[in-house]
């Protein structure tokens, strides 16, 4: 299933035209983020491909995201995949409170590839070990709402803000609104 990211009104992008994602579900306990990013891509600010650690404060420059919740759950996580390959995942018992690492993640996979029209990433996650993430009587993981969004930095500094949705006021995946879409076990 594909989705299209749009920018906040207020963060306008000149070197990014389209944001899409693709989300799939290989097995119960996986998901697997695919972003492309069409645009001119020698205008964004990529940080180089290092090896996949997870690092802190991504989201300062160029960063792919996905939010994951429980649908009926006011804890959620987030997941943020750097163009660098470097990761990172936190939860969060309640809106913007409680932020401690995630435990129980294996590092994701995340495979770049770009043109100077194209960028385009795949994030795999493999969740079964994730601590706090609700299960069903079955053990099954699910049914999420997910918030998907970027961070795009241009060479010149500016910044826009992309999601599946927007809240009103600035730009905030952490709201409510952003977690746009459900998904279910199946």
């Amino acid at each position: 299933m594909r989705h299209a990211l749009r920018p906040h009104p207020n963060s306008p992008c000149f070197a990014v035209t389209q944001i899409e994602v693709e989300i799939a579900r290989p097995r119960p306990g996986s998901l697997v983020f695919s972003f492309v990013v069409t645009g001119k891509i020698d205008e964004l600010r990529l940080p180089p491909v290092t090896l996949a650690t997870r690092t802190d404060q991504l989201w300062l420059t160029t960063c792919l995201e996905a939010f994951l919740r429980v649908s009926t759950d006011t804890a959620y996580y987030e997941f943020n995949f750097s163009p660098s390959t470097q990761w990172a995942a936190y939860r969060f018992n309640n809106y913007r409170s409680g932020m401690q690492v995630a435990t129980g993640l294996n590092a994701p996979r995340i495979d770049v590839q770009s043109s100077p029209e194209r960028l385009a990433m795949q994030a795999s996650l493999e969740l079964d070990n994730v601590s706090g993430l609700p299960r069903d009587a079955k053990g099954r993981l699910g049914p999420w709402r997910l918030g998907l969004s970027a961070i795009i930095e241009e060479t010149s500094g500016r910044k826009s803000y992309w999601a599946l949705a927007h809240p009103p006021g600035k730009a905030d995946f952490h709201h409510s609104d952003c977690f746009a879409h459900e998904f279910s076990r199946a």
